[in-house]
């Protein structure tokens, strides 16, 4: 009787963690063709993979049920790698990294667009809110909280 207790509770805890939801996160390409079907406004995480806060905030804040509710909800919510070198294609137009090789910071040309800065360089992690017609609204280049981030997506 007791083997039998273990395996049930074993295997109800196994379907517990099963079922931990994770935030949808788009590609631009994806995007793209979401924002056309129904425009939403979008929030864009971008990270580094040796960027310890873009982790925290991966592991603390889009974990969040409240959090991943209000991106699902009315956002769409894109991570974005901003070293990768991929050849994005948005808007009819093709995005590369061309810093591969010559700087040590190696950006991508999509974050430099749309998280870039006039004389500074990119902070990690920068998230980024546009409105539905892709118009920067907002710029944060730093670890965001779980509530101040819930704020800032329910602003507006």
């Amino acid at each position: 009787m007791t083997k039998i207790s273990i395996i049930v509770f074993v295997f109800t805890m196994s379907l517990g963690f099963a079922q931990k939801k994770e935030l949808t996160w788009l590609s631009f390409e994806e995007l793209e063709q979401a924002l056309i079907v129904q425009p939403k406004k979008v929030m864009i995480h971008f990270y580094a993979d040796w960027c310890v806060y873009c982790k925290k905030m991966d592991e603390a804040v889009f974990t969040k049920p409240e959090i991943m509710q209000e991106l699902e909800g009315n956002y769409y919510a894109v991570r974005f790698n901003v070293e990768t070198k991929d050849t994005i294609s948005f808007g009819g137009k093709y995005f590369t990294n061309k810093n591969i090789g010559k700087k040590r910071l190696a950006f991508h040309q999509i974050p430099e667009l749309l998280a870039g800065r006039k004389n500074r360089n990119i902070e990690l992690p920068a998230t980024v809110i546009l409105d539905k017609k892709f118009n920067v609204e907002q710029r944060f280049y730093r670890y965001i909280p779980p509530k101040e981030m819930l704020a800032i997506l329910k602003s507006k």
